[in-house]
This record gives C-alpha cells, sequence and structure tokens, in this order.
C-alpha cells in the first residue's frame, strides 16, 4: 500500500486538524506514511459572506471531490462544515475523539458587553441566538482565518468575536477567551468540536485503517446532530442548531425536577434548534433515544410541526432522506 494522502483545506486550524489525525494513525500503524494534501475550496474565498456563496458545504465540496475522483484516499473536515448529506461513494469513516462543543468569546463576556456592543460572526446562527438572548446587540460579518478573527476581538475594534472553544484549545489558545458560552445561550452547530474523516465506500483498507481512530461515541453523538439537518433540510440562510450527548438520566422538559434514570448503555440526548434571521424567534426541541438516526429526525419532526418552525419566514424545508453511515 503506497502513502495514504489525506485531503483537507490550508488554513492553519485545518492543517492542524489533519496532522492530529495522520499522528493517531501512525500510533496504531507504526509505519504509515501519510501525506497531507491541500486543496483550495470556495469557502477559501473570502470577499462575501458565508450564505451568499453557498453556506456550510463551500468548505467540504472540494475536498469531498478529491477524494472520489482518487486524487486523494481520505477527506478531514471539521465535521461543522459538513452538509446533511455527503458526496456519492463516500463514507464517514472516522469520528476521533470530539472536542468541546461550545461556543466562545474573545474581547468580552456575554454578560459585560455593553449595551449596543458590537458583535463580529460569520455566522447566522450565533448571530440568532445572541440577538435573542440580547435584543440590544448589533452585529457585523467576519471572515478569514482564527488568528484575523481572534485579533478583532482582542484589538477593541469591536466588543467581542464569537469563535469555536475547539478551534481554540486545537491551537493552544484557551486563554485568549474571555467567555464560553452556554449551550442554553447559544446551541451549538451540528458537529461542532467534532474532525471528520471520509473515505471511499468501495475502499475496505482505507476504511479499516480509518477504524483505528474512530471513538464510537463522538461518531453516534455527530450521526444524530447529522440527522437533525438532513430531517430539516431547511434552507442554509435560516439558522439551525444541533447537539447530541450520552446521557444515563433523562430531564423532561416538562418538569426540571423530574429525572429518569437509564439503564443500561447511555442514550441520547439530542437538542435542535431553528431560528428566524433576526433571531426573534427561536424554537428549541429536545429528545432522547438510542438510536442516532432515529433520535435526530424525531427532533427535527418536533422542531418543524410541534415547535411551528416550518412556518419561520425563509425556511424552505425539503424531503431529504437520511443514510446511515
Amino acid at each position: 500500500m503506497g502513502p495514504l494522502r489525506l485531503a483537507t483545506r490550508g488554513s492553519p486550524l485545518a492543517r492542524h486538524q489533519s496532522e492530529l489525525v495522520a499522528q493517531a494513525l501512525r500510533a496504531q500503524h507504526p509505519g504509515l506514511e501519510v501525506q497531507v494534501q491541500i486543496i483550495r475550496t470556495q469557502g477559501d474565498d473570502l470577499s462575501a459572506p458565508l450564505d451568499q456563496i453557498g453556506g456550510q458545504g463551500v468548505f467540504v465540496t472540494a475536498i469531498e471531490a478529491a477524494v472520489a475522483d482518487g486524487r486523494a484516499d481520505v477527506a478531514v473536515h471539521s465535521a461543522k462544515d459538513m452538509t446533511s448529506t455527503m458526496a456519492p461513494g463516500l463514507v464517514l469513516a472516522a469520528v476521533p475523539p470530539r472536542a468541546d462543543p461550545r461556543d466562545g468569546l474573545v474581547g468580552c463576556s456575554l454578560a459585560g458587553l455593553p449595551p449596543g456592543g458590537l458583535v463580529a460572526t460569520g455566522s447566522a446562527r450565533r448571530r440568532a441566538q445572541l440577538a435573542y438572548a440580547r435584543p440590544d446587540l448589533s452585529f457585523t460579518e467576519i471572515r478569514g482565518n482564527m488568528a484575523r478573527r481572534v485579533s478583532r476581538g482582542e484589538d477593541g475594534s469591536v466588543a467581542a468575536v464569537v469563535v469555536a472553544v475547539a478551534a481554540m484549545e486545537r491551537l493552544g489558545w484557551l486563554e485568549r477567551l474571555t467567555d464560553i458560552l452556554d449551550p442554553l445561550d447559544v446551541l451549538p452547530q451540528a458537529g461542532q468540536g467534532a474532525i471528520a474523516v471520509q473515505c471511499r465506500a468501495d475502499d475496505p483498507a482505507t476504511r479499516a485503517l480509518l477504524s483505528t481512530i474512530d471513538d464510537p461515541a463522538s461518531h453516534r453523538a455527530v450521526r444524530a446532530e447529522r440527522s437533525v439537518l438532513a430531517g430539516l433540510g431547511g434552507s442554509c440562510t435560516v439558522p439551525v442548531a444541533a447537539w447530541a450527548e450520552l446521557v444515563r438520566a433523562r430531564r423532561e422538559p416538562s418538569d426540571a425536577q423530574q429525572v429518569t434514570e437509564v439503564s443500561g448503555e447511555p442514550e441520547l440526548r439530542v437538542q435542535g434548534l431553528v431560528a428566524s434571521g433576526d433571531g426573534r424567534v427561536v424554537v428549541r426541541m429536545t429528545r432522547y433515544g438510542s438510536d442516532p438516526e432515529d433520535v435526530g429526525a424525531a427532533v427535527a419532526r418536533a422542531l418543524l410541526v410541534e415547535g411551528g418552525g416550518a412556518q419561520i419566514d425563509g425556511f424552505e424545508p425539503a424531503a431529504v432522506s437520511v443514510r446511515r453511515q
């Protein structure tokens, strides 16, 4: 077998994540040669906001194509950048142990943001939830690598910049965080904090290699969160979020004091959210279950039907099948 070729974006964070995958593979397979190939993606164009150039998938399409056509063997992504469906012929072969999925602030804490404070974020999901929590805040778009974004929060040009805690952790910058946001205030993006490792479905040798670095609990949670996205099937311009955790006790939404212990294996608690772009309407639902696809789909149905998410202005639900992976 020749060198294992990993395809990734060229940002410092993407390179670091790919090196983490390469190190894990070398540790499991001494003598394995791993090469990292840099692929330029549509999302690397900083001239326009993400929702104007294609939304979430702009960071992964070119990388998936490189694996699908044989130019690379493995694709390495931030799982949060993936859409709910993958390129034909590819599988999500591994999800290494997940980092902190929460969002954070650089520059000022949420409680310390001044009235009308200017917050920088390129994420409609973050903007909508922060606007719901603090209607007085104002927002500005920000693109670019983590160094550029963090510097904006530290130089005082904005009151705060919203970042992923996992990214700060992987770059060794946790001390630069001013605040870590409670998921009750800002629910994470589906897949946030996780690294997604894809390969071709018809490549059993590579699938076998990648299976050795897979963390079943992290993979199971990401599957559930992706199932929420697939079930929503909404326009990328409508803010959505999903977060799954393995738990041993249920806390019923109707009664915060009612806790039910879970016997046997931990089950998934999956939270989902849809919102209007201005943050005036935010719908959240939680469901429990063992099967990732089933419980994720149940959350999506609850958001659309019980919560009325399908009525949010601009939402365009579509029938999207959920594939096991």
